[in-house]
């Protein structure tokens, strides 16, 4: 599905102070970023960032960044953020633009990321799209230079046949899952 072209999504991110268009500038120093030392976790494909928000908003000893490769649906993560915190300061949380296929270059080992979510991604359904979902090999090889032994993957889906293809692609590269 394509998004329409916000035209207020690209200057309200530009003022944004938790927003970040070049995310591979801070790889490596991630959780310098933050105001606390404390967990970071990643969200990919974060979306309009509704769940992000309230996810956010309700662990506050949590470092986030939520990643999605276009501004237009992060210009919407943005206001769903400033709903969630209703003026509040916004400290645990970073928005990234960038497209997830490079993610090695975003984030390195010392970096320490210790769980990514990824949350009703694109079902990528036909075949020949197989590569594409995020929960591919290919991606999941990505996941495993990012994350440390122990690191967790949390995926959820409404789509049942991309969660069962999920169930039998994740363990294949190593991580466990979870009921």
């Amino acid at each position: 599905m394509h998004m329409r072209t916000k035209k207020w999504a690209k200057p309200e991110l530009e003022v944004c102070p938790y927003f970040t268009n070049e995310p591979e500038t801070k790889r490596g120093h991630w959780r310098e970023q933050f105001k606390k030392d404390q967990p970071l976790y990643l969200e990919l494909g974060c979306g309009k960032g509704v769940s992000t928000a309230a996810m956010v908003r309700d662990n506050l000893d949590i470092n986030y960044v939520a990643m999605d490769i276009t501004c237009n649906v992060l210009g919407d993560t943005r206001r769903n953020m400033e709903a969630a915190f209703a003026g509040e300061p916004i400290e645990n949380v970073i928005i990234a633009r960038y497209d997830i296929s490079y993610i090695e270059k975003v984030f390195a080992p010392e970096d320490r990321v210790e769980r990514i979510y990824i949350n009703f991604c694109d079902p990528w359904p036909r075949s020949n799209q197989k590569k594409r979902r995020l929960t591919h090999g290919n991606f999941l090889q990505l996941y495993r230079r990012v994350l440390p032994l122990g690191g967790e993957i949390h995926f959820k889906s409404d789509n049942d046949k991309l969660f069962e293809w999920s169930l039998e692609e994740i363990p294949r590269f190593g991580f466990r899952l979870s009921q």
